[in-house]
């Protein structure tokens, strides 16, 4: 929706304010302002426009003393107006109001009340509060400067070259100068000794439908990010059902390397069997490879899956932009819920395999949500992720991790998120695409753009240099030519050490090749060699 930034502390010059939000111009092309508080500490606001296009300018003023200003979307916040906070006078109509006057009424203590994705820094005199979203979907990070003054910022170079010290703002948490962070998001699921609720496919399907139903809520065009693959398929398909009901055309998105990659043909399919209407993007293995350095400044990250499937998300991105959609749905999060990545059929026990489920929604903020995040708003495009619901993560993780194992479906991942949507007197998806096998996005797109990237960046990088990786890049060593021709790119754009600290590098367990694209485990086969098979003499 926008990007933000806040300084708290006195002798900021405004103009220097307004140079650094501006290096975020990218995430709100439509309206920017900088509020100076009475006590002299600035908000500044780079908006993209989704919901109230008229009065939901930022920051925005509470009934009194307090500003704010928010990243991301409140999608109860009709309810709160009309509930909790049915006494308050409004100024907007806009959802991001409803956090000032959160704060007004009940202090810090308000996070929980919000369902939606946001980042947000609310200030009234001295006092301020900043809050992150429960699993991180929208970035924030924070830092301090040599006078001791507090930045906050959606991006990271908005204030890396400002503060002596920052880092990543750590998500469900809420930060004030009294309490220090407070964790408020202590979800039941977080203790994986309680899944011990019983499969209810009936469940499944109707909150997830509900999921993508409140993330429907906009003032602009909606698309959807579909892929082929069963995440985003099922995303587009409920949206399809809901927008129908409404009278609005769908419009769906796929990008390949061309027609023939697995997951444009995928994708096809879906928008054929839905009746969207579907847009077929198409780059290069040379345009790629050219805006990698633009991409890394944008993503700022060097994590080697976050930058390639980054690369057809920035083209996808533009595109959809280009033909004036503002906000997409995309299936991010199924994977880690459901253990749907085909490292997960060699997990050693199930504990193991729900530790590992558990763990990696908790750090989607450091890759997938990452990537879905920067680079869809490297164009002003904002991303919708309906798995991560927080009603819907309280059913799905909690389900006996018996039931999401591979191994207990004959080696079929998400086996239980597909018989959910298996209603054949009213089919959801196609059966080829119900039951395909799992494809990463950046394999997806189409097998040479991997390859032919691990062999571009290899050629950049000599030995001599990549022997001294652990001398130059000490934290995090990159352990292949790709990942320091990565980190190299990064180290330009972002030379401080703290930069490198906020990224996290993830690598599949249990498997012997330690490639995170999913063809380096020995379970993967080609897509087109697997469609319509995965069904078969699987128990209902």
């Amino acid at each position: 929706m926008c990007g933000i930034l806040a300084i708290i502390g006195k002798g900021k010059d405004e103009a220097a304010v307004q140079e650094l939000s501006q290096r975020m111009s990218h995430r709100g092309p439509d309206e920017r302002d900088v509020h100076v508080t009475e006590k002299g500490h600035f908000l500044a606001h780079e908006r993209l426009s989704i919901i109230d296009l008229h009065t939901g300018k930022q920051p925005i003023q509470g009934t009194s003393t307090a500003w704010m200003v928010h990243n991301g979307e409140i999608y109860n916040h009709k309810a709160l107006r009309q509930g909790i906070l049915k006494d308050h006078t409004f100024r907007t109509t806009s959802d991001s109001e409803v956090i000032v006057h959160l704060y007004e009424k009940f202090g810090y203590d308000f996070c929980n009340y919000l369902d939606g994705m946001f980042a947000f820094v609310v200030i009234d005199g001295d006092d301020y509060i900043a809050g992150r979203d429960p699993l991180g979907v929208k970035p924030l990070y924070y830092g301090i400067d040599e006078r001791g003054r507090m930045y906050f910022a959606s991006e990271m170079k908005a204030i890396a070259d400002q503060c002596k010290t920052f880092s990543t703002f750590p998500p469900g948490h809420y930060y004030t100068p009294e309490t220090g962070f407070v964790k408020y998001y202590q979800p039941k699921w977080e203790d994986e000794t309680l899944a011990v609720e019983e499969l209810d496919l009936k469940a499944i399907r109707e909150t997830l439908s509900e999921s993508v139903r409140k993330r429907l809520m906009s003032d602009v065009p909606i698309g959807v990010l579909l892929s082929g693959g069963l995440d985003s398929s099922l995303t587009s398909s409920i949206a399809a059902r809901y927008m129908k009901e409404m009278g609005k055309p769908l419009h769906s998105f796929s990008i390949g390397l061309d027609a023939d990659a697995p997951d444009a043909k995928a994708a096809k399919k879906v928008a054929e069997f839905l009746g969207t209407e579907h847009h077929e993007i198409h780059f290069t293995i040379e345009q790629g490879i050219e805006i990698l350095d633009q991409l890394i400044w944008h993503l700022e990250t060097y994590d080697v899956t976050s930058v390639r499937a980054s690369t057809p998300m920035y083209f996808l991105s533009k595109a959809i932009t280009e033909r004036g959609i503002k906000v997409v749905l995309s299936g991010e999060g199924a994977d880690e819920i459901f253990g749907g990545y085909l490292y997960f059929r060699n997990a050693p026990s199930v504990m193991d395999f729900q530790k590992e489920t558990i763990e990696r929604v908790q750090k989607l903020f450091t890759a997938d949500l990452l990537r879905a995040d920067k680079s869809t708003m490297a164009h002003g495009l904002e991303a919708r992720v309906p798995f991560l619901d927080k009603s819907f993560l309280e059913l799905a993780i909690k389900i006996k991790p018996e039931e999401k194992m591979p191994q207990t479906y004959q080696g079929v991942e998400k086996y239980i998120l597909r018989k959910a949507f298996d209603t054949p007197e009213q089919p959801y998806l196609p059966d080829e695409v119900l039951w395909r096998q799992k494809e990463q996005f950046s394999d997806g797109v189409g097998y040479n753009w991997i390859d032919t990237l691990i062999d571009f960046c290899a050629s950049q990088v000599t030995d001599e240099e990549f022997e001294k990786a652990a001398e130059l890049f000490p934290y995090n060593t990159p352990a292949t030519k790709e990942a320091f021709y990565y980190r190299s790119i990064f180290q330009k754009h972002f030379p401080q050490t703290a930069a490198a600290q906020t990224v996290r590098k993830w690598i599949p367990k249990w498997q012997e090749n330690q490639d995170p694209s999913g063809r380096a485990n020995a379970a993967h086969v080609k897509a087109d060699t697997s469609i319509a098979t995965l069904k078969v003499d699987v128990p209902a």
